[in-house]
Order: structure tokens, then C-alpha cells, then sequence
């Protein structure tokens, strides 16, 4: 059967090559640098950044589509400059000698012409010294300069976007849309340019419009500019909840800030990169980054961070996309690994505290009692108060001083592996309504987690600070430390593997078997060794002992598909860590386990000393915090 595609016989005339015009020359290019109005805004306000500009106005009609309109008090332009602005592949950012040696957002000067080339574009600029000249482009003919009246600064007015291009205008989304992503290229900006003031306004309608988003420039170091910045834009919890970043390795440092892992999100739009303040969607960075809160989130919670890697520009090329949003670093294992250590040590460092936006849900699923014609609800105590009855029916007390693990784990991996009984901890009754009390101890209402003053449902351990209260989940908490002493003794110990008695072959393509196997060693570690088998055929050789029986091609087929999507893998990590994760669960203290108050105590105070014991082991708080401020105005009492 023959197939439908177009046939060339020997009578059809030979293609002729011929060179194409400008203006279709600038509408090609165009249709790579400006995808829609928020792709010319984004190329329009990283122009007047690199002027030098300290204030920026965007103006924008009907998403952007009719009017586009960007103000700056940079350094301007001349009546000389204003037509090598609008040519092609004129800059005043790089002289051609050095296309890695880039200090500035822009340096192909592409964006001002290909923008003349598809809309109707007007400069008016004034340098210090010179007179305001103006210049008109529309559909890529230029009209001559003429005198205009500016103070300083320059004015591009870009109007109807894809009017020479009617057919670009199809793809085009609604409105609301486009001027949303209009928002979103100003936010990213206003973040990378701390010290600079943004005004974004939707003028559609005529008139002044409405100022739909403002930054004002900040003042003091990088990092207050910044955690000022990212307050106005992210919002106050983001800013509460974030650890400063601040890390160096091998020419390459990151700073920044990333929030705790109890301030997650259900996807990843509050994670912004930087590389030398360009804004920047990389995988290897995208990767990195949820590498480092692996440990510590579920699969379907992503990390917030504004993170920021700064480097000589010699060790980054950012010239391999379009629009300038990748890019490729010369030793990419190095920014890698420098974003995983620096945000695992901060993570560490902030011990176990978690997010104030846990006691806002707590406080804001609180409802004091509607008041009105009904009487009021009368509630009475299952029983008298008799005190503490505490010692009859425990088993024996938490000591955090002896290690949760002193029995050796089998890591040559059961069929299942085995539940961690804990020493000290029995299962004991089912869960009650009454609330066990404690003896005060003010000695230590002024450590991090109070004193602990009760237990109330067999589960919860309310503790009192001087500032407030604090609610502990005791089952959550006491699995997030045996998970960590577990974790910190698969470390030196090493994960130990299990040598298959027949290998087996994994049949992949040439590259999927070298991008796996560049990794091997990595893997090696965790327990999964391989070795090339010929062709593009691996052979797995051992797995690791403690994930039992093991679908080797299975797992090699998820590897690859993470390498694909983040240039990294975690599955194999991933199953260990699953693994600890339900030892952990079945060690720990269970719900209904009535506590005595030193036991009560103990656990806070082994909290306080273990990193992450905010959050459990799968990403949810431990414990809240309430402040008397808080509780009082839940009363009206302020």
C-alpha cells in the first residue's frame, strides 16, 4: 500500500533556496522570543533592569493583547540610539568577543525588533544630557526619529501584538489568563531585583485602571531586601515560615530562602531558581531541590523556596533556550549537590520547629459559641477530678537517654520486614474522652515545647510555655525520632545487599543503559549494583537486602522515567526509606498509650533535640503551638 505522504517524482522541479526578506526574517524570530503578550512584557522589563532602572511601571490592556506599556527612569537612549535599538541583533550588553562572559538578563538583541516585527511599537527615550526623542515601528517599517517631551527614562508602547501575525492570535488565551501570566513574569522579576520598585496596572477600558500588583524597593542587606520582597509577594506566612540559605561550594553559592517542610504546597508554584538572577525553570535545579526535602514531604507535597545561584558566568551557559530559561552548567553535579546539602542543613538547623501556619488552622477551626435566643449549652466532666492517677496501669517509662534501636536490625531483608519493638513501650488500652493531669514544673515552661501538663485522649500531650501551649500528637512525634535514629544508623552502618542468585537482564536502549549506568556507583550505595551486560542490556546483580524480593526491571524502568523528568533518581532511596518509615511506626509510642508525666516530658525534651521532629514521616506537624495572645482573643479577652 502506498503511502499517503507527498512523493517527489523525477519531473518536480528542484527546490530553489532563496533568501528570505526581513520582515519574515523578524517574524521568525519573533515567534521564538515573543510566545505571548507576557513573553514581550518579561523581555521589556529585563531591558530596563539591565538601564539601570530603579522604578518600572507596566501598563497593559485586555491581557496585553491591545497594549502593552513599559515606564522606566533607566539611563535612556539617544536620537542616534533609538534606530540600532530597533536592528537586529544590535546590543550595548556583550561586544561578540565573549558569549559566556554575560552579566546582563538580555545580550542578543532580538526582543525590540522582533517586537516591531509583529506590533505596533513606539520609543520615546531621553538620556542625561540629551534631548526626549521618539521612534515608531509598525509591522517591522520604521519610521524617522522626532523630538518627543520625557524627563528621563524611556516609554515602550507596544500596541496590538500579532496584528502582522493574525494567525498567532488564535493561540492566544483569554484575558484573564495571559494577564495573569503578565503577573506571574513581573513577580518573578520583582523577586530576582529586590532594590527595585514594580508597579503592574491594568489599564484595559481606558482611564488610570488599577494597580493589580506593587513592590516597593527595598532597603537594608540582600538577605532583609529579599525576605522584605518575598513577603510583599509570597505573603507574611512564607516569610514566618523560611529558613535563610547561604552556602558556597566550588565557585558556585547559593542563597536564598526555603520554608519548612510543614509549610508545603499541593504543587510546585511557590518554587522560583535563579541563576545569576536570571529566573530559570531547570530540571537539575527542579530535581535538586526536591531532593533535599525528600525525606521529609510525601509525594504529593512539594517544597516552597526562592532560591538564588550565583557563579561566574563562565561556569553557566544561559544561551541554549529561546527564551533564555535554561540553562546549563558546566559541572552540574556541583549545583546539584550544593542545593541538597545547603537545604539539608538548614532543615537541620531549624530543629523541630514547625510552621506558624499550622496553629493559624488550628485557631481558625476554632468557633466560640453563637450567642442568641437558645440557652445556653451546658457541659459537665465525665467524672470528678481525683488528681493525677497516674502508675497503675503503664508499662515501663520513656527514656530518651537509651538508644530506641539497641537490638541489631536484620538488614539481609525477611520476605517482610520485621516490626521494631521499642524498648519501654507496650500497647495499652483503647482511647478515652478523659484528660490526665501532671504536676506543674516551671523550670521548664521556658524550654522550646513547655512542660507538659496533660494527656488527653491518650494521644496528646498539651504542654505549657511561657508564651502559650503547645499540643502534641505523641504518636507522630515519637515515629518521627526511631525513624531518625534508624535513618542515622542505616548511615554507618551502610545498606547492606543481597546477591541475586541468577543476575537479571534488563534489555534498555544504548542511552537508557549509559545514562543508568553513570550512576552506578551512586547506586551502588543504596544496595542496587549493576554491571553492563552488552549492547544496551544491563544485569542487575544485587538488590538491597532490606526491600526483600525486588522487581528488578520493574525499578530500573522507574529510575530511568525520574531521570528523564528531574535528571535525578530517588526510588531506590525512596523504598528504603519507606521501609524505616513503617519500622519507625510500629516502634513508636501508639495512640492510646496513657503516658506518665516524666515519660510525657522526656518526649518533649528528646523533641527538642532531634532535627525534624517538627513534621513526621510523612509531612504532617507533630505538634502546635498556640500563643496566650491567640487563645485570649479566642475568648475576647483582648
Amino acid at each position: 500500500m502506498n503511502s499517503p505522504s507527498r512523493k517527489i517524482s523525477q519531473e518536480t522541479p528542484r527546490p530553489t533556496i532563496r533568501q528570505l526578506d526581513e520582515g519574515a526574517i523578524n517574524r521568525i524570530a519573533a515567534g521564538e522570543v515573543v510566545e505571548r503578550p507576557a513573553s514581550a512584557v518579561k523581555e521589556l522589563v529585563e531591558n530596563a533592569i539591565d538601564a539601570g532602572a530603579r522604578r518600572i511601571e507596566v501598563d497593559y490592556a485586555d491581557g496585553g493583547k491591545t497594549l502593552i506599556r513599559v515606564t522606566d527612569d533607566g539611563c535612556g537612549m539617544t536620537a542616534d540610539d533609538l534606530p540600532l535599538a530597533l536592528s537586529r541583533h544590535a546590543t550595548s550588553k556583550i561586544d561578540g568577543s565573549d558569549l559566556l562572559d554575560i552579566h546582563t538578563f538580555g545580550f542578543r538583541g532580538e526582543a525590540l525588533p522582533s517586537l516591531g516585527a509583529v506590533g505596533r511599537l513606539k520609543l520615546t527615550s531621553r538620556a542625561p544630557g540629551a534631548d526626549g526623542v521618539t521612534l515608531s515601528v509598525s509591522g517591522g517599517k520604521m519610521e524617522p526619529v522626532k523630538p518627543a517631551a520625557l524627563s528621563r527614562g524611556t516609554v515602550v508602547e507596544l500596541r496590538d501584538l500579532f496584528y502582522a501575525t493574525p494567525a498567532r492570535l488564535k493561540f492566544l488565551r483569554t484575558d484573564r489568563a495571559e494577564a495573569q501570566a503578565i503577573t506571574d513574569v513581573i513577580k518573578r522579576l520583582a523577586m530576582a531585583e529586590p532594590y527595585v520598585g514594580f508597579t503592574l496596572r491594568d489599564v484595559s477600558g481606558g482611564g488610570e485602571g488599577r494597580v493589580t500588583f506593587r513592590a516597593d524597593p527595598q532597603s537594608g542587606d540582600m538577605f532583609d531586601a529579599l525576605h522584605g520582597r518575598l513577603a510583599t509577594i509570597l505573603g507574611k506566612e512564607f516569610a514566618e515560615n523560611a529558613l535563610a540559605i547561604d552556602a558556597e561550594r566550588e565557585g558556585l553559592t547559593l542563597t536564598g530562602y526555603a520554608a519548612l517542610p510543614t509549610y508545603s504546597r499541593g504543587s510546585a508554584v511557590a518554587q522560583f531558581l535563579f541563576v545569576n538572577g536570571r529566573p530559570v525553570r531547570d530540571k537539575l535545579l527542579v530535581g535538586a531541590l526536591r531532593g533535599a526535602y525528600f525525606d521529609f514531604l510525601s509525594r504529593d507535597r512539594h517544597p516552597a523556596a526562592c532560591l538564588f545561584i550565583t557563579c561566574d558566568p563562565h561556569l553557566v551557559d544561559v544561551n541554549v533556550h529561546p527564551a533564555k530559561s535554561e540553562v546549563r552548567f558546566r559541572e552540574p553535579g556541583i549545583a546539584r549537590g550544593l542545593i541538597v546539602s545547603a537545604l539539608r542543613h538548614a532543615l537541620a538547623g531549624a530543629g523541630h520547629r514547625a510552621s506558624t501556619t499550622v496553629a493559624n488552622a488550628t485557631l481558625g477551626a476554632m468557633r466560640p459559641e453563637p450567642t442568641g435566643a437558645e440557652p445556653p449549652r451546658v457541659y459537665q466532666m465525665d467524672r470528678a477530678s481525683t488528681g493525677p492517677s497516674l502508675g497503675s496501669s503503664y508499662s515501663a517509662p520513656y527514656r530518651p537517654s537509651q538508644e530506641v534501636m539497641e537490638q541489631s536490625y536484620d538488614w539481609q531483608a525477611p520476605e517482610r520486614p520485621a516490626p521494631m519493638e521499642t524498648p519501654g513501650f507496650a500497647e495499652m488500652s483503647q482511647p478515652s474522652a478523659r484528660m490526665e493531669q501532671v504536676e506543674a514544673q516551671p523550670e521548664t515552661e521556658a524550654l522550646p515545647l513547655g512542660a507538659a501538663r496533660a494527656q488527653v485522649h491518650e494521644n496528646y500531650i498539651i504542654a505549657q510555655t511561657e508564651r502559650g501551649i503547645v499540643i502534641v500528637d505523641q504518636h507522630a512525634a515519637h515515629e518521627r525520632l526511631v525513624y531518625e535514629k534508624l535513618k542515622h544508623q542505616m548511615a554507618e552502618h551502610g545498606v547492606k545487599s543481597q546477591a541475586l542468585l541468577i543476575p537479571e537482564i534488563v534489555d534498555l536502549s544504548a542511552n537508557d543503559a549509559q545514562m543508568l549506568l553513570e550512576m552506578a556507583e551512586d547506586l551502588a550505595k543504596l544496595g542496587l549494583v549493576i554491571e553492563p551486560f552488552g549492547g544496551g542490556s544491563i544485569a542487575v546483580r544485587e538488590t538491597p537486602a532490606i526491600l526483600g524480593r525486588v522487581a528488578a526491571k520493574a525499578m530500573i524502568e522507574d529510575i530511568l522515567d525520574e531521570l528523564a523528568d528531574l535528571g535525578d533518581s530517588f526510588t531506590v532511596q525512596a523504598r528504603i526509606e519507606a521501609v524505616l518509615s513503617r519500622v519507625a511506626c510500629h516502634g513508636s509510642i501508639r495512640s492510646g498509650r496513657r503516658m506518665q508525666a516524666d515519660e510525657m516530658n522526656a518526649l518533649l525534651r528528646e523533641m527538642e533535640a532531634t532535627p525534624h521532629s517538627g513534621q513526621c514521616n510523612h509531612g504532617r506537624p507533630t505538634y502546635v503551638e498556640l500563643k496566650l495572645s491567640d487563645i485570649e482573643r479566642l475568648f475576647g479577652r483582648t
